[in-house]
């Protein structure tokens, strides 16, 4: 249990894939340090050294053009979602972020997406899937609001 919570307290799920996914997830530490959450993201080496210690899901991977996997996940969305007391869904992408924030979006959970960092002039493909399913959209670039006029500009992440 994270420090400053309570057991009957729901909990943050963080979804990203791996690498600079997780990163920026990584990032968000000084907001999810008090707060119970778990981890979604791919079973790579830097994925357990970075998470070691913490809750964490392990989703099925590759998920690029891999419909196999996109389906073995929302299997795992479901179940992950339906199974622990969830307050909120918070992304960053990739191809593993759809089928949690879908899942959490079909329970009435708050899902939030955050743009990543590199992409100023196009909008990722997995954040335009995802956003009518989102409670929030934030970006870290004000150049990004012109993909996505609703989004609230956060700052860089990194």
């Amino acid at each position: 249990m994270v420090s400053g919570s309570t057991e009957d307290s729901g909990q943050v799920l963080l979804v990203g894939s791996s690498g600079g996914h997780l990163a920026q997830l990584l990032a968000l530490e000084p907001w999810y340090r008090d707060r119970r959450r778990a981890w979604v993201t791919f079973d790579t080496p830097d994925a357990r050294s970075l998470l070691a210690g913490e809750d964490v899901v392990w989703a099925h991977h590759p998920t690029t053009r891999n419909v196999k996997n996109l389906v073995r996940n929302a299997f795992l969305a479901l179940k992950v979602i339906r199974r622990r007391q969830v307050d909120a869904v918070v992304t960053t992408g990739a191809g593993v972020a759809l089928p949690f924030v879908v899942a959490a979006r079909m329970r009435k959970i708050p899902t939030v997406y955050i743009e990543v960092y590199d992409r100023i002039d196009s909008a990722t493909l997995t954040a335009r899937l995802c956003r009518p399913f989102l409670s929030a959209m934030l970006v870290q670039w004000d150049e990004q609001r012109r993909m996505y006029p609703e989004a609230t500009v956060v700052g860089n992440l990194l």
